[in-house]
């Protein structure tokens, strides 16, 4: 008799403690997210960059700069769009090489959410023109880059999320098809000031 008054007691404790646990986790606030202002958006960034191609994909890191109104790349990632114009690999590498560095400038618009915590960016691309030398003769290349979704800066941890597409290359003037799109992925780009 006396195990079994012992037992409802140990018993009677547990119940009270897991209830009283469980309405102090209701009760939580939900974490702070500091706000942010439109000039947060600003600065430097390192982030991560996944090109898709088809079945083709890579991965590697970029380095941007977002002023005011423009998201400015110093070295625009273009393997992708001269091997759908050159085809031969050899050839590829030599006319990357010729470049060099290709600048790509990327305006957007920013609107700060309800609560200050993200701030949207809705992107307005230009076509990016390119001179791509193959075999001594230049080839005028314009690719049309779009915007597939909205961009996103996340006060929380500071980094900016979206999406590009390479979708049309018209070379000396002429359409180039059979052409997959490029998709320009940047799920997770860190300000690093």
């Amino acid at each position: 008799m006396k195990n079994l008054i012992v037992l409802k007691v140990i018993t009677a404790v547990l119940v009270i403690s897991v209830i009283f646990s469980l309405f102090s986790c209701m009760n939580e606030d939900r974490i702070e997210v500091p706000p942010v202002k439109l000039e947060d958006v600003s600065g430097n960034y390192k982030g991560r960059l996944i090109t898709v191609r088809g079945e083709l994909r890579s991965e590697k890191i970029v380095d941007f700069k977002v002023k005011k109104d423009t998201l400015a790349f110093p070295e625009f990632p273009l393997k992708e769009i001269v091997t759908a114009v050159v085809k031969d690999p050899v050839k590829v590498q030599d006319a990357l090489t010729a470049m060099g560095k290709v600048k790509y400038n990327l305006n957007y618009k920013s609107v700060l959410n309800a609560e200050k915590n993200w701030v949207e960016l809705t992107f307005s691309p230009k076509d990016l023109e390119l001179q791509i030398p193959v075999d001594g003769v230049n080839k005028k290349t314009v690719v049309t880059i779009t915007a597939m979704q909205k961009g996103y800066f996340i006060g929380l941890d500071h980094t900016l999320r979206f999406v590009l597409a390479a979708e049309k290359i018209t070379v000396n003037g002429t359409v180039l098809s059979p052409f997959e799109p490029v998709y320009y992925n940047f799920p997770y780009c860190i300000k690093t000031n």
